[in-house]
């Protein structure tokens, strides 16, 4: 990774998102970022103003001199910037038309629109950040709760790429030694280099599978847990996502069969994001759009990660209750033992564990706290009460983690089958890339390309 300033194109985008509002900001981020602005702003000098200082004045359409907005202009020099180049920040009167107006007269004085993710991918190859970082500001960008929000900042405070940047001096110092041991072998002897590879590997390992251990308490952060609500129909399915919600997001008729289709919101419970599925009701139906709905349905169940059954309490057990007990008995889930305001004839036995079962109303909000409890109860070991903010939340991330414990644990077991110095090596280094390619310190172009084109425009 980069360490010091590159020379770059001038760049420029809106960075705020489009829409109406209070202000609005258009960055600029290049060799020539103040002066381009200077081109258009009536007010102080802009290329003779104090670093990290924000100046009032007016942008003016350079072809006829009349005002577009009246603005205020921060100016920051380089290396203390974001890009760690010269940038340049222009805080308009939020609307569509001035703030776009002011991108296109930049664009006019020789600025380039940015590509989505450009300024972080820049602050990443002048050597400001690394690809753990530059992850994280996305993740702080799209936090659900406030534990999530804590986990990005730690992360963008750099954390993480401390801890896999001391792993690999590890591994790299284990390395050279070997390098020694083998050009000089008069000066050792094969047990000790390979008691010392040993004891490098299963300390870097325990470090690695402790940050594995965090996959899924990260992935339910950063992603949101998967919760499908299901039931036949009529038992309260929608009455309860929107509940969950606090709006009326869902419809609610006594017909059976309304929702026909998979809906997805996202919610808040007590720390907890979940990524709610409300599902069609499960049933034998001739409709055909219906149909589809119920195979939505049961793919559904299959894919997410809990399972919220409703039952009608106020009825006996039906075949298509005892079909949707069974097909989710090796699920995460809660049994939501629903309209409970009414003479309860339902009967589950030995179907269910006692510790699944909450009974709710959801007509008269009975219960809907206790099924909150019960949800942050499941999720909550690990995320919510941990005190460890260090964990990894992405594919990618944990992906390369995976690898590097496969590399490692092939070191370990070449050790024990007796194999070559030479060749338990080769499978160390292949641990110490795959820890680099974490960092950006080993990742190839076409990583940062992609990884940078996810952010969005104006980052």
């Amino acid at each position: 990774m980069a360490t010091t300033i590159t020379e770059y194109d001038t760049i420029a985008a809106i960075s705020t998102p489009p829409g109406e509002g209070a202000i609005s900001i258009v960055r600029l981020s290049g060799e020539n970022a103040v002066q381009t602005a200077e081109t258009l702003f009536k007010g102080k000098d802009l290329t003779k103003v104090a670093s990290h200082t924000i100046n009032y004045g007016h942008i003016l359409d350079p072809d006829d001199g009349q005002v577009v907005d009246e603005v205020m202009v921060s100016v920051l020099r380089a290396p203390k910037t974001y890009t760690r180049e010269d940038m340049v920040e222009i805080n308009c009167h939020g609307g569509i038309v001035p703030t776009n107006r002011i991108l296109q007269l930049l664009l006019g004085q020789g600025a380039r629109l940015a590509e989505p993710g450009e300024f972080t991918k820049r602050a990443f190859l002048n050597g400001r950040v690394d690809l753990t970082q530059a992850e994280s500001v996305m993740d702080l960008i799209r936090a659900k709760t406030d534990r999530a929000m804590q986990v990005a900042v730690d992360q963008l405070d750099g954390d993480l790429r401390r801890l896999i940047t001391n792993l690999r001096q590890e591994i790299l110092e284990v390395l050279a030694q070997v390098e020694v041991n083998i050009d000089y072998p008069e000066y050792d002897t094969d047990q000790m280099t390979t008691q010392m590879l040993k004891e490098k590997a299963e300390m870097v390992l325990a470090k690695v599978d402790e940050l594995l251990q965090t996959a899924s308490q990260g992935k339910v952060l950063r992603e949101g847990l998967a919760t499908a609500i299901v039931g036949r129909p009529n038992v309260g399915k929608s009455s309860l996502l929107n509940h969950m919600l606090h709006e009326d997001k869902a419809i609610v008729t006594d017909v059976a069969g309304t929702t026909r289709d998979v809906l997805e919101e996202y919610v808040n419970v007590r720390g907890v994001p979940l990524k709610l599925i409300d599902t069609a009701g499960i049933r034998d139906t001739e409709d055909k759009v219906e149909k589809i709905g119920v195979a939505r349905s049961r793919k559904a169940i299959t894919q997410a990660d809990l399972i919220l059954l409703v039952l009608d309490a106020s009825q006996p057990l039906t075949p298509e209750d005892l079909e949707l007990l069974d097909a989710t008995a090796d699920k995460q889930r809660i049994v939501v033992l629903n309209k409970q305001d009414l003479p309860v004839r339902m009967e589950l036995g030995d179907r269910v564990d006692a510790s699944q079962i909450v009974r709710t109303s959801i007509t008269t909000g009975a219960g809907v706290a206790a099924l909150d409890t019960k949800i942050a109860d499941l999720f909550n070991d690990g995320i919510e009460n941990s005190q460890t903010t260090l964990m990894v939340s992405n594919s990618r991330q944990i992906g390369l983690l995976r690898q590097a414990k496969v590399s490692l644990q092939a070191v370990l077991d070449g050790i024990q089958a007796g194999m070559p110095i030479d060749l338990v090596q080769i499978d160390m280094t292949a641990a110490w890339d795959k820890l680099g390619e974490i960092t950006g310190d080993a990742a190839p172009d076409e990583l940062i390309t992609q990884l940078f084109s996810q952010f969005c425009l104006g980052k």
